[in-house]
């Protein structure tokens, strides 16, 4: 067991400086390095960040700093290759969604971490928001029967204005972006988490804001069904003008769940009623909430991410993470891959049905 602060290495330095390198000190790591592609940005986010050393080369950055573990937070086309150097150098690794390209980059990832023997986790940190891992708990307990039927969708106005200030690869299909990679990974991996591996679906993948034809897509559509039987339905779009609007439902044999702001509702036989957050899913104090560019979200971000990095600390440790909810794996970045590709395929073919 590592009894002082290991080493860590942050890749990226946008959403790498404002989640991975509080998250990591939160879950006791020593951020030792900072890496990017243009050095004066990275030492200017560096020195705001706190963070002593910069690098253009990861392996260098490891080299020189001894990191154990290293999180990746770049664009998707740049996930591989980078995740494959710091796996060669023995390191822990959290590589952020949409985990990679294509399924094919996703499983040589996979291959590589389980060769190296690590912990090696994708940022689905999502998983830890206490609203999902309640549903997911419910699920399992059989609080509404046989899951039937399920519904996700939203409408929010986020890059509604072509002028909104996102990160560039969000626009950039060639660098595997789009609102199905940047959101739907999340989306997809809820799923997942709470019934289980996708058997065939229907997808469309539209633009609705001003943007012009060959800029990634903003919205997407998907028609499910799961290899449990569950039916379902995803619908978001970051591309809507007008007020956020969202839902969450699951249906099943003997109840229903739904989400309301951030509280979780079951309805059965004996009524409604809202299902209390237990003490192992209580997140730590979020930050406070603010208006600066980029960090409008990091008061609900932050706390799901310390946890995760809480489980990457306990790989570094070789611990038991003792997690509230199943970690989120190389695996699951595989097979979110998968369902991500078949809704690329299905879309490229008018929303033909695709079996996975």
């Amino acid at each position: 067991m590592t009894n002082s602060a290991p080493p860590a290495i942050v890749v990226g330095t946008g959403f790498g400086c404002r989640i991975h390198v509080p998250a990591l000190r939160a879950a006791g790591f020593e951020v030792a390095g900072l890496v990017g592609t243009d050095p004066e940005r990275t030492a200017r986010r560096a020195e705001k960040a706190g963070v002593a050393r910069t690098f253009t080369d990861l392996d260098e950055a490891i080299a020189k700093t001894g990191a154990m573990a290293v999180t990746i937070a770049t664009p998707p086309n740049s996930h591989a290759e980078l995740t494959l150097a710091a796996l060669a150098r023995g390191c822990h690794v959290i590589c952020e969604k949409p985990f990679a390209r294509n399924v094919a980059e996703a499983k040589s990832m996979l291959d590589a971490a389980q060769a190296a023997g690590v912990t090696a986790l994708v940022g689905n940190e999502f998983r830890w928001l206490p609203d999902r891992a309640i549903v997911a708990r419910a699920i399992e307990q059989g609080l509404i029967g046989e899951p039937r039927f399920l519904t996700l969708s939203s409408y929010n106005a986020l890059v509604a204005a072509p002028e909104a200030r996102m990160p560039r690869w969000w626009f950039d299909a060639s660098a595997g972006g789009g609102w199905l990679g940047a959101q739907g990974a999340h989306i997809v991996d809820q799923v997942r988490s709470w019934l289980g591996d996708f058997a065939s679906l229907s997808g469309v993948t539209p633009t609705i804001s001003d943007r012009p034809a060959e800029a990634a897509d903003d919205s997407y559509i998907v028609r499910f069904r799961l290899k449990s039987g569950v039916e379902g339905v995803l619908q978001h779009t970051a591309g809507a003008w007008g007020p956020g609007e969202s839902m969450t439902r699951v249906a099943g044999t003997k109840g229903t769940l739904w989400v309301d702001g951030a509280d979780v509702w079951l309805a059965d036989r004996e009524g409604k009623r809202r299902l209390p957050v237990t003490p192992d899913l209580q997140l730590p104090p979020p930050p406070p909430q603010s208006d600066a560019p980029g960090h409008q979200f990091s008061h609900f971000e932050l706390g799901p991410y310390i946890r995760l990095a809480e489980a990457l600390r306990a790989g570094v440790d070789g611990r038991d993470p003792q997690s509230a909810v199943p970690l989120p794996t190389f695996a699951d970045g595989v097979a979110a891959m998968q369902v991500i590709d078949a809704v690329r395929a299905s879309a490229a073919q008018g929303g033909a049905l695709v079996e996975l």
